[in-house]
């Protein structure tokens, strides 16, 4: 896993290489084994291929969606937030597994955030999800997953440049 950890960038270029079906379904069953508190799984994960609607995702927030525009494959990580109160890190936890799968897939992938951002000065870049994808009102949109063969090279990040000073023992201290 660690060396998973190590080669994960976020990669925001695309080759136009569809996905195959079978890394696909691998990607599917990441999501599906994320582990969610109390194992409520409120989490629902809406796959994009088609290209068009690809494109208006890329669209959704004001800056730092418009990778999306390029990827074979969108993952929109979503939840019913009233079967869960921790939907966000439960979201969150589903993310990051469907991002270390596509890497040891061999695949890139990029997260866009959502929840919180600015579609326009009028809505949010959920409400133009929700709008965009039918969803019904109690789901709400955690982020966008853009994934693909990667079109660029990222060197791992070096271990000494890791936040060491982000770590502690036992106290704050």
């Amino acid at each position: 896993m660690i060396q998973l950890l190590r080669k994960r960038r976020s990669i925001r270029k695309f080759t136009p290489e569809k996905i195959a079906p079978a890394d696909i379904e691998t990607l599917i069953e990441a999501a599906l084994r994320a582990p969610t508190s109390r194992g409520i799984n409120p989490w629902e994960f809406i796959l994009v291929d088609k290209p068009e609607i690809i494109s208006s995702l890329s669209r959704a927030k004001q800056h730092g969606s418009e990778f999306l525009r390029n990827a074979p494959l969108s993952v929109v990580i979503c939840a019913d937030t009233t079967r869960s109160d921790v939907w966000v890190e439960d979201c969150s936890i589903a993310a990051i597994l469907i991002q270390m799968t596509a890497v040891s897939l061999g695949l890139g992938s990029c997260w866009a955030q959502i929840r919180n951002r600015a579609h326009d000065k009028d809505s949010s870049a959920e409400e133009y999800i929700r709008q965009l994808l039918g969803l019904p009102g109690q789901i709400s949109v955690e982020t966008v997953i853009g994934i693909g063969h990667p079109a660029e090279q990222k060197l791992p990040l070096a271990a000494e440049k890791l936040q060491r000073d982000k770590i502690r023992f036992n106290r704050w201290e």
